[in-house]
């Protein structure tokens, strides 16, 4: 199915991890053109790029945290392209030790709001900018089921990724329709956000070798297995279209194969003579 995505201008922040370098290659699969963004890992993108091939790219290294970092890649992107169609704000943080809300430091808590939510709004901010000239664009958010089903040991990142998740995605789409509004040959400026449960990349590599945890973060779906990139690349290129998602704004998906919680206790966990 045609996607209408071929020359479009797509920054991917995050490109050199398992999730952003497979979304990069949908769209290059596409035909659309792409800006590569990493904070550290400039050989992995670079990598990408080489394996992309005759796909029209950039690559932008920034930290996103920072607001002098995000103006750079938009203008380099705009100086070299002209434009931008799609921003995926794929971009993040996560504290990969189990750390309780009690233990937890004011320093993480910060970190993770900073790497999670603050990045996504400098770079919603900068790419809203340029939609308000162009009056045309649209964005998706990567979140986590950890927004919806909360994240033991995580509470920082699960608030940040709510707060996207929700607040933040349902707001923009009713500012991004009137930077860039409907008219009788365009749908107008959406948002949506796309939410990942439990993925096969580098950093969860050494739990998901794990029996126990792929058994209890499985239990509660109707699809037992773990997703893969491509799973949320295939996502992404589809509200990014405004042929086949045209009339989708401000909604939140669930990548997860049904999921319908978490598993809080393992059965030698529990007492069944006092439950």
């Amino acid at each position: 199915m045609n996607t209408n995505l071929a020359n479009k201008v797509v920054l991917v922040t995050g490109a050199s991890g398992g999730i952003g370098s497979a979304i990069a290659r949908a769209f290059a699969a596409e035909g659309a053109t792409l800006v590569l963004h990493c904070n550290r890992n400039l050989a992995n993108v670079r990598r990408l790029q080489k394996e992309l091939g005759s796909t029209a790219s950039l690559v932008a290294m920034a930290d996103l945290t920072k607001e002098a970092g995000v103006k750079k890649i938009f203008a380099q992107t705009v100086k070299r392209f002209g434009r931008v169609d799609t921003l995926v704000a794929n971009a993040g943080w996560w504290e990969t030790r189990d750390v309780p809300l009690h233990e937890m430091s004011l320093t993480q808590w910060h970190k993770t709001m900073d790497g999670v939510l603050t990045s996504v709004f400098l770079c919603a901010r900068e790419f809203f900018r340029i939609v308000a000239k162009q009056k045309n664009g649209n964005a998706v958010l990567i979140g986590s089921t950890a927004a919806v089903f909360g994240e033991a040991g995580h509470a920082d990142y699960a608030a940040a990724k709510s707060a996207m998740a929700f607040g933040l995605t349902r707001t923009l789409k009713n500012e991004i329709s009137r930077l860039a509004p409907h008219t009788k040959d365009y749908c107008g400026g959406r948002i949506n956000c796309v939410c990942p449960g439990w993925t096969v990349v580098p950093r969860n590599e050494a739990k998901l070798g794990d029996a126990r945890i792929i058994r209890k973060v499985t239990a509660t779906m109707a699809l037992p297995k773990i997703a893969r990139p491509e799973d949320m690349a295939s996502a992404v290129v589809f509200l990014s279209s405004d042929k086949l998602a045209g009339h989708i704004t401000g909604q939140t998906l669930v990548i997860a194969g049904g999921m319908e919680g978490r598993m809080l206790w393992q059965a030698d966990e529990i007492d069944p003579t006092i439950a």
